[in-house]
């Protein structure tokens, strides 16, 4: 019996599945119409202080969003005080009169939600997220602080630390060198193309963040946009009790200068020694966000470099192997916009990348777009728009962009149907206005030395340091070799270092040099909060000249080693076993170096022989005996300053240090001897600092 079940449920099957089979379709149905985004309509009121509230009521979620923002971005800092804004922003929740900053910290987060701000070169933004039976909490936390906040000395000061850590960190990184110039040759005059410096933010005060505060975070220009489970009457009588005392009108608008419209035909290129790669940008200012041409400009951008099915991408990727990624970018600020195309890749192909990124440029100006392109990018950006407002922060940021930048009140309702109406002829016209090649701004950021030549064989190339400032040709002479030092000045000594994480003391280091008999012997000793211990021992001769190196230690636990010689022919033998992103890694080590290399690891003793002066400069090869790599690097002089240690304050020399893994920053003693005083790796909240 069960046999014959078994055989009549196979039997019924195969007259059963062709009858199935028939019902399913062979193609896919057609698209049917793009439906507009279901926005709940925005309901709007005002305060008497002149705050404008607008509401997007939904109550899917029981959370809430609120975003208030203010006219007092970046654009606003007053020329030699840029980072002014950002460092409001920063400190307008680390204290008020009635809460300390772990006060605010605490309610927020002990109630499950966030708050925190931000600026950008237009705006400066507050924003809360709390559950909807939160809002009381949310709405006084954030009126608190945007409207009483203390800027707290001990805070600035902790703040204005970790800004120029990243201000450090920002010009040891090839991609964000290559924007900040962008900027500033696209924009200049206008604001837009200014940016914060090491110099700007050390010169900002507490009496500079309350002016500001004063002028510019006023309630008659302020914008509070509210996304979630909760009634336009509830959010009007939180809103009057929480702001209601808020008065004050803020200076007017400031009428900024005109970018300019036209740029000499050049390639700016910023001379990083010793970079494997370059990194490129091409563009162009655009049009406001209000221009109706941007729907257009965004569907060309989308088809030319915006993701990994794009020409770009493509041509320079996947076609040539010249680059991990090609993209580009529209930035819609509220005064002007610009178009970007950007790239890394090898130094060597980087006159050809650039040629191709022009002519792809181009072509999308002159060509028509594919339909395949055209529906490809439709269906990117018009199916990906939903996943941009799901949740009620996202809801409140972009109703808060829209309506900063002034559009009208049904753009997001009708973003996709106006994309999706977009055609081949559209993208062409106005590609024609919104990418303009032969009118573009060129920054290379890489190896000078390397790339001058072939680059000028496409535009005149201008020079310049990462800094912005403009370096001659005859500067790139520095070529790889020996660093010039007086052996005579290597006398014995010792030196005692404190390790601070953030300010706070975390371990030691102390340095000798002690005459031996066959030369001279430098003791390094480093540990970091028992996460890391290591132990350095050089050998030179009586002039300086390396011999022998072994260093030992752990690093969390895993015990490290080198031990490498040095011979008189360049030859380097012996065995490294580091720390790597993937943990503990194993070299043999047998390679030639140039003729005069030190190892990486004497740049602190050899500070002491060095011609120091205001102007002092050095380029030399360096051999990283833990990664068995030589690379060229160079040591500058950015500025003679006073600088305040644990053994003191001295006059010194503030020197950077270019080309190994970070960026580093020294300050020297200008006085005899020379000694370290101060050492600060870029984007590390880490110092090294003199003691005795």
């Amino acid at each position: 019996m069960t046999h014959r079940r078994v055989g009549l449920s196979l039997l019924a099957s195969a007259f059963v599945a062709p009858t199935l089979q028939a019902q399913y379709p062979t193609s896919p149905p057609p698209a049917g119409a793009i439906q507009p985004a279901e926005f709940p309509p925005f309901q709007e009121a005002h305060l008497p202080n002149g705050m404008t509230i607008l509401l997007v009521e939904s109550h899917r979620q029981p959370v809430l969003s609120l975003t208030l923002s203010v006219p007092a971005g970046d654009a606003y800092d007053p020329n030699g005080k840029e980072g002014l804004a950002g460092l409001v922003a920063g400190l307008l929740t680390k204290g008020t009169p009635t809460r300390s900053a772990d006060d605010i910290a605490a309610a927020i987060e002990g109630a499950g939600g966030s708050l925190g701000a931000s600026t950008n070169q237009d705006f400066l933004t507050i924003r809360a997220n709390s559950l909807a039976g939160d809002a009381k909490l949310a709405m006084s936390l954030l009126a608190e602080s945007i409207i009483h906040p203390l800027f707290p000395e001990s805070e600035l000061e902790l703040l204005r630390k970790q800004t120029l850590s990243g201000l450090q960190l920002a010009l040891s990184q090839p991609a964000s060198i290559a924007q900040r110039i962008f900027d500033a040759e696209l924009y200049t005059p206008h604001p837009y193309g200014r940016a914060a410096t090491e110099p700007s933010v050390t010169a900002i005060t507490r009496e500079d963040l309350e002016s500001f505060h004063a002028q510019r975070v006023t309630p008659d220009r302020a914008l509070l946009v509210v996304a979630g489970a909760i009634s336009l009457s509830e959010v009007q009588a939180l809103a009057r009790t929480a702001f209601g005392d808020w008065t004050g009108s803020g200076a007017e608008r400031v009428a900024f200068p005109p970018p300019p419209s036209t740029h000499p035909n050049e390639i700016v290129l910023v001379h990083r020694p010793g970079s494997v790669q370059s990194n490129i940008i091409i563009g162009n200012t655009t049009f406001t966000p209000r221009d109706p041409n941007l729907f257009a400009a965004t569907m060309a951008n989308q088809v030319l470099g915006g993701g990994a099915d794009a020409r770009l991408f493509l041509i320079l990727r996947e076609q040539k192997s010249w680059t991990y990624g090609a993209y580009s970018s529209l930035a819609n600020r509220h005064e002007i916009g610009s178009f970007s195309a950007t790239a890394e890749v090898r130094t060597e192909v980087t006159d050809s990348a650039l040629t191709e990124m022009l002519v792809q440029l181009d072509r999308i100006r002159t060509e028509s777009v594919t339909m395949e392109e055209l529906e490809a990018a439709k269906g990117s950006l018009v199916g990906s728009f939903p996943l941009s407002i799901e949740t009620a922060s996202q809801v409140a940021s972009a109703v808060t962009r829209a309506r900063l930048n002034d559009l009208p009140s049904d753009y997001l309702a009708t973003y996709r149907t106006r994309l999706s109406a977009i055609t081949a002829g559209d993208i062409q016209r106005v590609s024609q206005r919104a990418i303009r090649p032969a009118e573009s701004v060129i920054v290379v950021v890489g190896d000078a030395t390397k790339l001058a030549e072939p680059l000028e064989k496409i535009r005149p190339v201008k020079l310049l340091n990462a800094d912005g400032s403009a370096l001659a040709r005859a500067d790139l002479g520095l070529q790889p070799g020996g660093l010039s030092f007086n052996a005579t000045l290597l006398e014995a000594f010792s030196d005692s270092f404190a390790i601070l994480v953030q300010g706070n003391a975390m371990g030691g280091q102390r340095i000798t040099l002690a005459e031996s008999d066959s030369g001279l012997v430098y003791s390094d000793n480093l540990n970091i909060g028992g996460f890391v211990q290591q132990q350095t021992r050089i050998v030179m001769t009586p002039d300086g000249v390396v011999q022998h190196l072994t260093q030992s230690g752990q690093i969390q636990g895993q015990p490290t080693s080198v031990v490498v010689a040095y011979s008189t022919d360049g030859r380097v033998t012996g065995h490294a076993k580091t720390m790597s992103a993937t943990g503990i890694k194993e070299i043999d080590i047998d390679t030639t170096i140039t003729a005069g290399t030190i190892d990486d690891n004497m740049v602190q003793v050899l500070v002491r022989a060095l011609a120091w002066g205001p102007d002092a400069k050095w380029s030399f090869s360096a051999f990283s005996a833990g990664q068995a790599n030589e690379s060229v690097q160079q040591l500058s002089v950015k500025a003679v300053e006073s600088v305040t240690v644990p053994a003191g304050t001295f006059e010194a020399y503030r020197a950077e240090l270019v080309g190994g893994p970070t960026t580093i920053t020294m300050w020297i003693s200008t006085a005899n001897p020379h000694r370290l005083l101060k050492l600060a790796p870029a984007g590390q909240p880490v110092e090294i600092v003199f003691v005795q």
